[in-house]
């Protein structure tokens, strides 16, 4: 039968009755049931997390799967595919928090934990059947009757059956790594729950003197002062030159050494007013030298490392060409501190504060130190 064109567009109207024809006529049991005997296309859900409403990227991500399994099922291929619901973890936990007015774990503690974790699984649970109609609106066909959720006990058992397994095959182990870390949930996070935003740091030069030269020093440069006090090693590039520099401001004299070819930038940024460079030679000469850790007055500990200039091909020709190392403190510096067997020195809390380790600092939060130890570096004529 003929029907009149409509005058309108009416995209919700045309929507709603397309779904409606889709569920009456049961359209996705047949799409899936006319390929059945075909060989199989199996397709399983990498599940959003149930925090709220779906978004133009959890959008974006179920209209390109839809895409790609409706072109497999017109190629013949047999569909199992299921739906999934990542439904605990931080961001829900994050939520509730939200939601209850807390600021820290000690809030979720005083409420119990139990009443809290139930919380948390009714606005999952509420979530997931909010955001399937959502996307059941937005056209999408999958097994949304049968979905894995990761609140469900066959899923959390799945993971420690095979976690059993791997004990039994030997193939996990006990080690140390950096994370990411969230001083106010007091939990590793990981890298894609990280949220960046730009943030002013000072930017500083600071020089390490080299043990047994008296007046001479290895420049490094950072953004991170709050590191410093938790070095543990200076890294330069071996295939780099390098430069012993006999640099002159306000009378006075002082050798520098740092990256032959950012002399001129470096001593510039400074105001020194006139340089000579004493000896130049490659980075490989400087491996091994020894330097002094240049707060150890007010970290005691630091007197029992010993702090040497390391080789590694990730030191770019940037700033000084010389890396503070910090091994518990950034992945690059990790890795170099596992290769040379360095201390993976890490004096901070799970809140985020120094530990006992860090003398003069022990209390003190991480991202309020900066200017404290900048003043402490500047008290010692270390600051460039």
């Amino acid at each position: 039968m003929l029907r009149e064109i409509e005058s309108r567009y009416e995209p919700l109207s045309l929507e709603k009755r397309i779904e409606d024809f889709w569920v009456k006529n049961k359209i996705y049991s047949k799409t899936r049931a006319k390929n059945r005997g075909n060989e199989p296309f199996f397709f399983v859900d990498g599940p959003p997390y149930t925090t709220g409403s779906i978004h133009l990227g959890t959008a974006w991500n179920k209209v390109i799967k839809d895409t790609v399994l409706r072109y497999r099922s017109m190629q013949g291929y047999y569909l199992i595919d299921r739906a999934g619901w990542d439904m605990h973890g931080l961001p829900i936990e994050v939520k509730i928090e939200e939601k209850l007015g807390f600021r820290s774990k000690k809030d979720i503690e005083r409420f119990g934990v139990a009443r809290f974790i139930g919380e948390c699984r009714a606005f999952a649970i509420e979530n997931r059947r909010k955001m399937t109609e959502q996307f059941k609106r937005l056209g999408v066909w999958l097994n949304w009757d049968d979905p894995y959720m990761t609140l469900k006990d066959e899923y959390i058992e799945a993971a420690w059956w095979t976690m059993k397994r791997a004990w039994e095959k030997n193939l996990l182990f006990k080690g140390e790594r950096v994370v990411n870390w969230c001083p106010r949930c007091e939990t590793a996070i990981a890298d894609a729950e990280v949220e960046y935003a730009d943030k002013r740091d000072p930017s500083i030069f600071v020089r390490f003197r080299i043990k047994g030269r008296d007046g001479e020093a290895i420049l490094i440069w950072t953004t991170t002062p709050w590191t410093i006090p938790s070095n543990i090693a200076v890294a330069i590039n071996p295939s780099f030159d390098y430069a012993r520099v006999r640099a002159y401001k306000d009378g006075k004299s002082e050798i520098l050494i740092f990256a032959y070819d950012l002399i001129e930038p470096v001593l510039k940024k400074a105001r020194f007013e006139d340089y000579e460079v004493l000896e130049r030679f490659s980075g490989e000469s400087l491996i091994g030298i020894e330097y002094e850790h240049p707060l150890s007055d007010l970290i005691p500990i630091q007197r029992e490392f010993d702090h040497r200039i390391y080789g590694a091909g990730f030191v770019e020709m940037d700033n000084t060409g010389c890396v503070h190392i910090a091994p518990g403190h950034g992945p690059d510096d990790f890795d170099l501190g596992k290769e040379h067997g360095l201390p993976i020195f890490c004096p901070v809390s799970e809140d985020g504060t120094y530990t006992e380790d860090l003398g003069r600092y022990a209390g003190l939060n991480v991202r309020d130190v900066n200017e404290t130890v900048l003043s402490d570096l500047d008290e010692r004529g270390l600051l460039l």
